[in-house]
């Protein structure tokens, strides 16, 4: 057993007599489902303020719905059935939220299609440059953080480097790459997803900022943990630096950094729709961009609540990533 981990087990609170016979699995598994739950009611409020916000909004709902499409009788009462709203309110509200669970957001007035397949069609592009620009946050922050935590001159280096990469909007950073690596060395494809490559750049313009930030939770988390006496034991085992601080160090010092990164990764959503648009990528940025711009509602109410939802789930799988990583969180109460 690693010497972290029985420091982490002889500092864990004494629990109740119920909770000793079963330690593990149920206190785990309880904490599991609450996270879980907490996530759902958040959705919850997510999809009860989508359903507020179109009846408060100023004008009359089915002005809102129509946008710009020509206004006949026979549309407003299409409209009117399809969204219920001759209705009353606690009737529409249950109706909302049935049609939500079911993948239902109704048709877009300007394309004249499902919102629901509109919305999945360019759903993939948006979480592959998500889920690329995460994985560049993170090898950036691990790397940043394992080579310069504890080192004076490298520590500067990279914190004026991570302060300028937190300062630059991800838009600009995005033409500066574009202007170096595609115009100027033509390394890079311009715009498109055709290939991996053009993958690289928005995912690097995208994930350098966020990866910032989380190398700098993680330097500080990791100094902390270099200081602790695990690490007088394990250096006198005979391991490396590296191997201190790999597999004892980043063990600790990725609490709080988790946590950021699943804070921050709802901004990853909001940033890849500027993104997409710099590097003229298809994905929810351009769908999204059109809708507004449309006062298309069905499906700024769909981007809405997707986001969310995706929101949530990740929120949530930190929270859960958060037991495993800390054993003194599972027996608590």
């Amino acid at each position: 057993m690693d010497v972290e981990n029985v420091t982490a087990i002889r500092q864990a609170p004494a629990s109740p007599v119920s909770q000793r016979l079963f330690p593990a699995r149920g206190t785990l598994l309880s904490q599991i489902l609450g996270r879980v739950g907490s996530g759902i009611v958040v959705l919850w409020a997510a999809v009860t303020l989508s359903f507020v916000s179109l009846h408060i909004a100023p004008g009359d709902i089915v002005d809102l719905l129509i946008g710009e499409q020509l206004r006949t009788p026979a549309v407003e009462a299409a409209i009117r059935t399809e969204w219920g709203l001759d209705q009353p309110l606690y009737s529409q509200y249950l109706s909302y939220l049935g049609r939500i669970l079911h993948g239902d957001f109704g048709r877009s007035y300007i394309l004249q299609t499902d919102v629901s397949t509109l919305v999945l069609s360019q759903l993939l592009p948006t979480l592959k440059l998500t889920a690329a620009a995460l994985v560049v946050a993170v090898v950036f922050a691990v790397v940043s953080a394992v080579v310069t935590a504890g080192r004076r001159w490298p520590r500067r280096v990279a914190g004026g480097l991570e302060l300028v990469l937190i300062s630059t909007p991800s838009f600009w950073l995005g033409i500066v790459l574009l202007f170096v690596f595609s115009f100027t060395l033509k390394l890079f494809p311009v715009a498109g997803d055709r290939t991996f490559s053009a993958l690289v750049l928005p995912a690097l313009a995208l994930g350098l900022s966020l990866g910032a930030v989380i190398g700098q939770v993680l330097r500080e988390g990791l100094e902390r943990a270099l200081e602790e006496p695990f690490a007088l034991t394990v250096r006198s085992w005979g391991a490396s630096s590296l191997t201190l601080r790999l597999r004892h160090g980043l063990r600790h010092a990725a609490l709080p950094a988790v946590t950021l990164t699943g804070w921050l990764v709802g901004g990853l959503l909001s940033g890849a729709v500027i993104t997409e648009q710099v590097f003229g990528r298809p994905g929810l940025g351009k769908v999204t961009v059109d809708a507004v711009l449309g006062k298309d509602l069905p499906v700024v109410l769909a981007v809405a609540i997707l986001s969310a939802f995706i929101y949530v789930v990740l929120s949530t799988l930190v929270d859960v990533l958060y037991l495993f990583l800390d054993p003194r969180l599972r027996s608590r109460a």
